[in-house]
């Protein structure tokens, strides 16, 4: 049956593989095409069912006049001084942004991706926490960043090497719509993105913690601790109330001992907050015995939280603390702060 003129069009970037080969089925045409209109999305990164290659006429006609490729505008763009970093306002169909970035380490581009318009978690240091949750992404708004992204580097000659997926919004919190978005990107016919090579970072959202254990998703996985205790987390991340770092160490434990993958930790560096060698101790206990790796960053401003980050000297002595438990620590380079594009800085407070 066609659309009417009052349906909404089908975005494409919705559709796994499978469904697409469904839908082309139903339209009488066989999965030859449905693999036509894949490779032309992840690798011709079509930006209109016109410009797809191969297609059959009637194919096209009918894509044209039932689906669409849900492509979202860049408001803005703004480029970072150090020349590394580059940050993307995009524009969703309800008036909605979200902000997506580019980021250079080492020469391999990474994209920072959102998964929902705000975030529900409420960390007090971060920006996007601070705006409040708006809603979740869709699989095609969260593939749509990357395609963007991946479209971009085309143009200079590159291609996207990794995904991290610490944008706007918690992924463990949406989560269906974050696993079928990173089931398209990982196929091997399109993107081809794999999977060590995507990073997913929760607050500590324990139930999808083990359903990514449950179901084997051997993505990187970064847990935001920020506090060694239940009364010292909480203070910064209120969904600790929720799940205690008991029930969450718990379930890091079952996730790195079932795909044997190790754990990073962020841990955001607060002055006279959670920096001291008490806190140090704590942490090197808590997470002795655990594969794991911290990584450490200085706090980035936000326009809604007082804190300074950690002095270098202080940050050294903390990881210094680390090194006794045997706990390896990373502390993390600093890029687009200058932008709001670092961690935790990520906001569209003026977004409808």
């Amino acid at each position: 049956m066609m659309n009417t003129a009052k349906s909404r069009p089908i975005n494409l970037y919705d559709l796994s593989r499978p469904a697409l080969g469904e839908l082309l089925a139903g339209w009488g045409y066989s999965d030859y095409y449905a693999g036509v209109v894949w490779s032309g999305l992840y690798r011709e990164l079509a930006k209109n069912i016109a410009t797809i290659p191969s297609l059959r006429p009637d194919l096209a006609e009918r894509l044209a006049a039932e689906t669409g490729i849900g492509i979202l505008p860049a408001r803005s763009v703004i480029d970072s001084a150090d020349g590394h970093t580059q940050k993307f306002l995009l524009g969703l169909a309800d008036d909605q942004a979200i902000e997506t970035v580019l980021m250079y380490f080492r020469g391999r581009a990474t994209t920072c991706v959102s998964t929902q318009v705000g975030c529900a978690m409420g960390c007090i240091f971060c920006a996007t926490g601070q705006m409040g949750f708006r809603r979740h992404l869709t699989p095609g708004e969260i593939v749509s960043q990357v395609v963007h992204v991946a479209r971009v580097l085309r143009e200079r000659g590159e291609t996207l090497r990794n995904i991290v997926l610490m944008g706007m919004g918690e992924p463990l919190h949406n989560y269906d719509a974050v696993i079928a978005a990173m089931e398209t990107v990982m196929d091997h016919r399109g993107l081809a993105i794999a999977p060590r090579f995507i990073t997913l970072s929760t607050v500590g959202v324990v139930p999808g913690i083990r359903r990514l254990t449950e179901e084997r998703r051997p993505f990187r996985l970064a847990v935001s601790l920020h506090g060694a205790t239940d009364e010292e987390r909480t203070r910064l991340v209120p969904t600790a109330r929720r799940w205690s770092l008991a029930e969450l160490i718990g379930a890091c434990r079952d996730y790195t001992q079932t795909l044997g993958r190790r754990i990073f930790f962020e841990w955001a560096l607060i002055d006279g907050e959670n920096d001291g060698p008490d806190q140090a101790h704590a942490l090197g206990r808590l997470l002795q015995g655990l594969d794991a790796h911290v990584n450490l960053i200085p706090l980035n401003p936000t326009i809604g939280f007082g804190g300074k980050p950690t002095e270098p000297v202080a940050v050294k002595a903390f990881q210094a603390v680390l090194a006794g438990y045997g706990l390896p620590s990373t502390v993390r380079q600093r890029r687009g702060i200058d932008v709001a594009a670092g961690c935790g800085q990520l906001a569209t407070l003026n977004a409808a």
